[in-house]
C-alpha cells in the first residue's frame, strides 16, 4: 500500500493501483504527457483481481489504442506520478478520489478509477458497449468474494484495541455508531443480528468507545455470510478491520463452515490479502443478454 501526500490531505493507494500508475508511466515514457489512454492500457495489463476478469470479457485492442495516443501540448505535474500528465488525466484522478470519498473509503482502488473512466468520458471512443458493460458490472460495483476456511490459521492479534463479542447493553451504542459512520441499512442489519440468542457480532473498543464492528450470519439471515464490517475513519490503517475479520472467521470455522462469503466487498484487495479471498466471477449469462 502507498501513501501520497497532497497539499491538503493524504491519499492511500492500494498496491494494485500503485502498480497500475507505475505501468502507466512506463507506457507514457516516450510521450509528451501521461494521458487517460496510458492509464487505461495499464489497467488492462493488470491481470489480478477484477481487472483480469474484465480483460477476459473485453474486446479492447491495446495496440490500436497505443496508436491513437496523441501528444499533449502542455502537460502538468501531478503528485501521483513521476512524469507530467495531461489535464484530462488530472481531472480523471480527481473524479476517482471523489468516488473514493463518496464510498467512505480511504484507499484509492481500481474500482474508483474505472468508474472515473466511465463518467468522465475520457476514453469512450476506445470502448465498445460490451467493454463498458463489463467495466461497470465487474469493476465498479461491490462484489461478493469467497474464502475457504479448511486450512484457516487464526493470526496473532495485536492489542489495543480490545475486541469482543457484543453484549446486550452494547445495543444502543453500536446502533448509534453504525448509523453515524455508515448507514441506516447497516444499522438495521445489525439490529436484526441482535435479536439472535447469541449475536454473531464483534466490536472493537478503545477508551470505552466503539471504534469498529464486524458481523456474520446477520445479513438476511444468510449462513456462511460475513459482513457488514466497518471501522471509524480516524482509526483505519491500524489493522482493526483485519482483527475484526479474523475473529469472525475463527468463529465461522469453529461452527463448521467450510467457506465464508464476503458480501458486497468494496475494498477487494484488503480481503485478497487478509484472508486469501477471491472474487466470485460474474455469470456468463449476464454478458449474453
Amino acid at each position: 500500500m502507498g501513501l501520497i501526500e497532497l497539499k491538503s490531505e493524504q491519499i492511500f493507494l492500494t498496491d494494485r493501483v500503485n502498480r497500475i500508475f507505475r505501468n502507466a508511466e512506463a507506457e507514457a515514457a516516450t510521450s509528451n504527457g501521461l494521458s487517460p489512454r496510458h492509464l487505461l492500457i495499464a489497467c488492462f495489463l493488470e491481470k489480478t483481481g477484477v481487472l483480469g476478469e474484465i480483460s477476459l470479457r473485453s474486446d479492447l485492442n491495446l495496440d490500436l489504442l497505443r496508436m491513437e495516443i496523441k501528444p499533449e501540448e502542455t502537460p502538468i505535474n501531478n503528485e501521483f506520478f513521476s512524469i507530467p500528465v495531461t489535464k484530462e488525466l488530472e481531472k480523471l484522478i480527481e473524479a476517482a478520489i471523489t468516488y473514493m470519498k463518496k464510498y467512505n473509503q480511504i484507499y484509492l482502488n481500481e474500482g474508483h478509477i474505472l468508474k472515473a473512466f466511465l463518467t468522465t468520458n475520457t476514453v469512450d471512443a476506445f470502448l465498445s458497449e460490451r467493454d463498458k458493460k463489463a467495466i461497470m458490472a465487474i469493476g465498479t460495483a461491490s462484489r461478493d468474494m469467497i474464502t475457504h476456511l479448511g486450512n484457516y490459521q487464526f493470526p496473532k492479534i495485536k492489542q489495543p484495541p480490545f475486541i469482543r463479542r457484543v453484549q446486550t447493553d452494547d445495543y444502543q451504542n453500536l446502533i448509534k455508531f453504525v448509523k453515524k459512520y455508515f448507514s441506516k441499512e447497516w444499522a438495521k442489519t445489525i439490529e436484526i443480528g441482535f435479536r439472535k440468542e447469541n449475536p454473531t457480532i464483534y466490536i472493537a473498543i478503545e477508551e470505552n468507545e466503539i471504534i469498529g464492528f464486524a458481523a456474520f450470519d446477520v445479513y438476511q439471515n444468510k449462513k456462511c455470510y460475513f459482513g457488514p464490517m466497518g471501522v471509524q475513519n480516524s482509526n483505519r490503517t491500524k489493522g482493526i478491520g483485519y482483527e475484526l475479520l479474523h475473529h469472525c472467521l475463527k468463529d465461522m470455522k469453529e461452527i463448521g463452515y467450510e467457506y465464508a462469503i464476503i458480501g458486497g466487498a468494496g475494498p477487494i484487495e484488503f480481503y485478497e490479502k487478509a484472508c486469501n479471498a477471491v472474487v466470485i466471477p460474474m455469470p456468463e449469462s449476464f454478458f449474453n443478454n
